[in-house]
């Protein structure tokens, strides 16, 4: 019930150092009708005023076709005319989905292209005819390509939404009486877009110049299946005025519609753009629609969810009479303080008039009436027929798009200037010598003072006429001004690198909320214009009356049991570990799928990783546990404390779904007390731009490549990154939340298995870390430290942002977190298999370790079989794709579920070509094993690592004593568990 209180508070924290464009707050001023050249030019007003476009941007491509009009000519290329592919098995269909004619299926993967001819020079939008394949459930991906060529950066990733509505528009109660969020499903439709920026940055559709004569259109799959019906190039549409429109309705005839209101609740969507729009429920006035004083009910639409830009919402409405209309929408938009949320509003698909484009709801703790209009008492005018219309609001930038284009670019600039500075100096400058960075870097002032001028600019603009500055612009002037005296004054640049690094990077951070306009509905009005309308919040004694009575609930409903009410029959009780939004979803799942099939009933509760141990000593532990460490079940099971999983007859057919690897932490004198939820390992990132662009360098594929290129990247005083801690699913440290047990580090592992060593010899009676092999990769590895310097502790995804640390190794989840994190750096890195030891055949060997979390029953439950049977069900394909898609649809792709199911991984919403690339490295993932007294072995390898990379101590020696203690201890544990011991 607290939760969207929280999510508001941290939202308004967050805030306070954000900034937002004061422009676009003041009314929401539309733009002139103009064509979409035009503009498209005016969009680069800003960045003109100060010449910095992103370099292979689209600015910089369309200031080249500045000269260029809009062409008048109109050139449709059928799908199935296509001229070849490359990769892809391409289908022609004939009257498909209710379509008359041909289309072309495109697959998830390779290129197609189309060959035509353009009768007149020009700029050209493309606009596609397409149906949205069913697939895995993610946006659809393209790259595009004109004459083999990227046009520009952003034509990398052209996307287009799927269209979702809710499975049922009735809303089902749980048994206790709470309304639950309605599952999403994928309306595949027929649909014609034009082929804009998915981002927001640009709010017209992208124009392609294309010249007299004959071209090629390339669309390479990133991810996703499509089919296309058509491609059509075409001039630029223009939006007339609502003065336009007016005129029009009064040389028609038109005249208001009489004595109408009609209401529609916001959660009644009919479709939306993203699954994660759910309808929620608000508790924050008694006035809204539908609302109980103790009760869930979904009375609200938007809110958090609806905040990025290209996000729409659609409903649908039938109107009694052909007439016009007013349109009135109750809102409340509390968290962008001072400011307002831009929507724009299409009316069954079409933009009515140029002033719908940016309609502002400004800033107000309670909930508001507004009449969309000119003002308080000129409301738009809309003429709708007789029947049934459909209303569409989506998320706009605004004039801010400019700005955050021009802010990204600084951005990139300033770290490419940062990049060379410390080239010279180091990350840490000696202070007292003179570096000559003038003489060395003759464009470093030219630089600061451009950028300087640039953000100075902006802060300007955004504080409008006032031109006083505030929380919203003082990052910005900050930098301004560093800049600026930095220019002035170079010989302090290497005193100040530091600070420079922090305010670039804030900029950045700044970069993540400043696009984020989220907005809040109860419901809409169509009705007569001037007609009277509900107040939007509650009087004086109603809210009074509501709290007592919500109060006087609270003491006897438990919003935090997920349980509900036993019905008798089978039952098991689960423990989840981690967190309240997977504990939800969990709890929907069962109730949709595995309840309703096995009438089994699931008593499910959130509870603490650390409550685990001393509920299980009490004999008050659950019957099964969730989302727990690799390091938990062979330390349980050794005290008899689990379940024998592979006592179960179809144990064997269950472990086929996982990689052998994943079931290794989990074996304990030869049977198997888990089984994997999920698997994590190590992946290399690297920065294409900087090492293919800057420093010419290739992706190493094995270690002697690294210490190749290691030369080069210390030469420009950049770092080469190796694994330090295990990483969870949101590239989180989880050595943080488990203090008791370090697990080996990666990077130990990675090069002991490139080289056939081991951890554990003898059955795991003693440590195998006194093997020649192990001695000589601990010594590998420290080496990197010892010689190279290589950074003992960093924050990969900060370095990776600014380009300081291009290429490093790190758990693949990172990827999960740069997709989110770094969106200015989109497109300009990838990642790949981790470097390998060549073999006698030529063979390399790429081995990394992995880490995961898993699922345990205890030996005290009493309906095994039923236990068993959900063990299976939370483990099994089906479930942990809809689990993984559902974190994905509440938290986003930054969510993304790293599941040890195989089959599941491959359906989670991966592109293509990275897919590949993990798949790749998968064939190499070895587990490492857990035993008694083990949970020492990471942290003496740990201490290993200090002791000889901090105080220089002997690797061998230093390997070898702290081995002697990891032997001790695995003895005393075999001793203690009556279990065979080295003597």
């Amino acid at each position: 019930m607290r939760r969207p209180i929280v999510k508001v508070t941290a939202l308004l924290l967050l805030l306070s150092v954000a900034v937002y464009a004061s422009f676009s707050m003041r009314g929401g001023a539309s733009r002139q009708t103009e064509t979409a050249a035009a503009a498209a030019a005016a969009d680069l007003d800003l960045t003109a005023l100060t010449g910095s476009f992103k370099k292979g941007g689209y600015d910089e491509y369309l200031s080249k076709q500045s000269s260029t009009g809009a062409s008048a000519e109109e050139v449709v290329i059928e799908g199935e005319n296509y001229s070849e592919t490359k990769g892809m098995d391409a289908a022609v269909l004939e009257n498909y989905e209710g379509r008359q004619g041909k289309a072309v299926k495109t697959g998830d993967a390779g290129t197609i292209s189309w060959a035509f001819e353009v009768s007149q020079d020009g700029l050209y939008n493309v606009k596609m005819n397409m149906y949205t394949e069913p697939g895995k459930e993610s946006d659809i991906e393209r790259e595009l390509r004109i004459d083999g060529n990227l046009p520009f950066n952003e034509a990398r990733s052209i996307t287009f939404n799927r269209i979702w509505t809710n499975e049922q528009q009735s809303f089902e109660r749980d048994d206790r009486g709470n309304d639950l969020a309605p599952n999403q499903v994928e309306m595949p439709m027929w649909q014609d877009t034009v082929i804009k920026d998915g981002t927001g940055f640009y709010e017209e559709p992208f124009l392609f110049y294309f010249s007299k004569g004959k071209h090629t259109l390339s669309l390479t799959s990133v991810k996703e299946p499509l089919v296309i019906d058509q491609l059509k190039l075409s001039k630029p549409q223009t939006t007339p005025s609502y003065q336009e429109v007016a005129s029009r309705y009064k040389a028609e005839g038109y005249g208001p519609a009489k004595a109408v209101s009609i209401k529609l609740q916001a959660e009644q969507a009919l479709y939306k753009s993203t699954p994660n729009l759910l309808p929620y429920n608000d508790r924050s006035s008694p006035a809204l629609e539908p609302f109980h004083v103790s009760k869930q009910r979904n009375n609200a639409m938007g809110g958090w969810a609806w905040r990025l830009p290209g996000q729409w919402i659609e409903w649908e409405i039938d109107v009694p009479e052909d007439a016009l209309y007013q349109i009135a929408l109750k809102n409340r938009q509390n968290t962008l303080r001072g400011m307002s949320a831009l929507r724009t509003l299409y009316i069954d698909g079409e933009l009515p008039f140029e002033e719908l484009r940016y309609i502002a709801f400004p800033y107000s703790p309670s909930w508001q009436m507004k009449v969309i209009g000119s003002g308080k008492d000129e409301p738009y005018l809309f003429h709708l027929t007789k029947g049934k219309h459909r209303i569409r609001m989506e998320v706009t930038l605004g004039e801010l798009a400019p700005i955050l284009r021009s802010v990204e670019s600084s951005i990139l600039e300033l770290n490419a200037m940062y990049r060379q500075i410390i080239s010279y100096t180091g990350t840490v400058p000696d202070t007292y010598r003179d570096y000559n960075l003038e003489q060395r870097i003759p464009a470093m002032a030219e630089v600061f003072r451009k950028q300087s001028a640039q953000l100075a600019a902006i802060a300007k603009r955004m504080e409008g006429s006032s031109g006083e500055g505030n929380e919203r612009t003082a990052i910005i002037n900050t930098i301004a001004y560093q800049l600026e005296d930095m220019a002035g004054n170079p010989e302090s640049v290497p005193s100040r690198i530091d600070a420079f690094k922090t305010n670039v990077g804030a900029l950045g951070s700044w970069m993540l909320t400043v696009n984020e306009q989220p907005l809040s509905l109860d419901y809409l009005m169509v009705s007569t214009p001037g007609a009277e309308l509900p107040d939007p919040d509650a009087g004086a004694w109603t809210k009074l009356m509501s709290g007592t009575k919500a109060f006087l609930a609270s003491f006897y409903e438990n919003y935090d049991d997920f349980s509900g009410e036993d019905q008798g029959g089978e039952s098991v009780s689960v423990w989840v570990t981690s967190a309240r939004d997977q504990a939800q979803v969990i709890k929907r799942l069962v109730d949709d799928n595995f309840t309703a099939n096995t009438g089994i009933h699931v008593n499910l509760k959130l509870v603490s990783a650390d409550v685990l141990l001393p509920s299980t000593v009490a004999g008050k532990g659950p019957d099964i546990a969730l989302q727990v460490g690799n390091d938990l079940p062979v330390n349980y099971a050794s005290r008899s404390a689990l379940e024998d999983l592979s006592g179960f007859s179809d144990f064997e057919q269950v472990r086929e779904q996982f990689d052998e690897s994943a079931m290794v932490p989990y074996e304990y004198n030869g049977s198997y007390y888990a089984l994997p939820e999920q698997q994590t390992f190590p992946m290399l990132f690297y920065r294409t731009d900087i090492l293919e662009n800057e420093l010419h360098l290739a992706v190493p594929q094995t270690w002697e490549d690294v210490y190749g290129m290691l030369p080069t990247l210390q030469k420009h005083n950049l770092q080469f990154g190796l694994p330090q801690k295990p990483l969870d699913s949101l590239g989180n440290d989880l050595v943080t939340t488990n203090i008791i047990t370090l697990p080996p580090n990666p990077a130990m592992a990675m090069f002991l298995f490139q080289h056939g060593g081991e951890f554990y010899k003898d059955g795991g009676m003693a440590s195998g870390l006194d093997s020649e092999t192990a001695i000589q990769q601990f010594k590998q590895w420290t080496d990197f430290y010892v010689n190279y310097k290589i950074p003992i502790a960093a924050d990969f995804a900060n370095r990776f942002r600014t380009g300081e640390m291009p290429i490093g190794i790190v758990d693949y989840t990172m990827y999960n977190k740069l997709s989110v994190f770094a969106p200015e750096i989109k497109g300009l890195w990838s990642f790949a298999p981790v470097p390998g030891t060549a073999a006698g055949d030529g063979t390399i060997h790429r081995e990394v370790g992995s880490g995961g979390s898993s699922a345990v029953m205890f030996k005290g439950t009493k309906n095994k079989e039923a236990a068993w049977a959900f063990m299976k069900w939370w483990t099994g394909t089906d479930t942990q794709v809809a689990f993984g898609r559902q974190m994905e649809i509440r938290m986003g792709a930054a969510a993304r579920y790293p599941t040890a199911n195989m089959e599941a991984l491959g359906r989670l919403p991966w592109p293509t070509r990275d897919f590949q690339k993990l798949k790749e490295q998968m064939q190499w993932v070895q587990g490492i094993p857990e035993v008694p007294g083990g949970y020492l072995t990471g942290r003496n390898i740990d201490n290993a690592f200090r002791r000889v990379v901090v105080q220089g101590d002997d690797p061998r020696e230093t390997m070898e004593n702290y081995v002697r203690t990891m032997n001790d201890e695995i003895t005393l544990k075999r001793k203690e568990f009556n279990l065979p011991y080295e003597e």
